[in-house]
């Protein structure tokens, strides 16, 4: 059971500085829909909640499931190359279906760009991310700061209520994910949103999440807020609106050469809508 943590820290204030990285979810055309009716959801990768839709790539994906409420958890159809990159018939049951992509490693290469040394452009990800500790541990591990190999994995979940989409959340095995612990679909919110952040099937302590709020108009908010020892925070969630919330994770790795990385970035993204009032 999810519990209100006694202190939560959030940054209520939009964001002003550039974002350093991009984000990636999956964006369901409709958040709602009938039993056995068409489900569309696309692969999205951008900043501030827009970005542009990717196709399903065999060899970019690991794992492509879905779970109805607690049933079995069952891979969903995809077919190469497919835009949007999910496209099936929503389970002939009602509940609460959620949708679970992990990619494969991909790698990013921070060099001097733009009048900004490598060294800047890893410090600022770093930095906006919270990612405690790396900093120093890059330096005292011996590591270049001119040219910086990061390997990273992106680990998405949605929440699309089919029918009336009753049921929970749950935790899908990722090595790292947010779990809501409420039904944003069926239950009261008033209160917010409880999440937690798992991290290698653990509570991930003090966690930032960043949170990303599209308001009806199209207009996007973003906070921060920061999750308490077992990884639980409450988010302020409004009637009508979409979200996706990030939380980012960095390990080391032992890099053969220059060229290989040095660090592997994990992202948990979920995305939902809380239905208007």
């Amino acid at each position: 059971m999810f519990t209100r943590p006694s202190l939560i820290l959030a940054a209520t204030c939009i964001l002003s500085t550039p974002i350093q990285a991009h984000e990636f979810w999956i964006q369901p055309e409709d958040y709602t829909v009938a039993p056995g009716d068409p489900l569309r959801a696309g692969f999205r990768n951008g900043e501030e909640f827009e970005g542009s839709s990717l196709s399903y790539i065999s060899t970019r994906s690991t794992r492509l499931d879905m779970a109805l409420g607690d049933g079995a958890v069952e891979p969903m159809p995809a077919r190469l190359g497919d835009s949007p990159a999910i496209q099936m018939d929503a389970p002939a049951e009602e509940g609460l279906l959620i949708l679970v992509h992990e990619t494969a490693d991909m790698r990013v290469t921070y060099t001097e760009r733009e009048g900004r040394s490598a060294w800047e452009r890893f410090s600022g990800f770093v930095e906006h991310k919270d990612l405690a500790g790396v900093l120093e541990a890059h330096d005292a591990r011996g590591l270049s700061r001119d040219s910086i190999v990061e390997a990273y994995r992106r680990f998405a979940k949605a929440l699309v209520a089919v029918g009336a989409g009753t049921g929970s959340d749950r935790d899908m095995g990722l090595r790292t994910e947010i779990v809501a612990g409420l039904n944003p679909y069926t239950d009261d919110l008033s209160g917010g949103l409880p999440v937690q952040v798992l991290l290698e099937g653990a509570p991930k302590p003090q966690a930032q999440i960043e949170m990303f709020e599209r308001a009806p108009d199209g207009t996007v908010a973003i906070t921060i807020h920061r999750a308490d020892g077992e990884g639980r925070a409450t988010l302020p969630v409004k009637a009508g609106h979409e979200y996706l919330l990030d939380s980012v994770a960095m390990l080391p790795l032992e890099p053969a050469g220059d060229l290989d990385p040095a660090w592997l970035s994990l992202w948990a993204a979920l995305t939902f809508a809380v239905p208007g009032a």
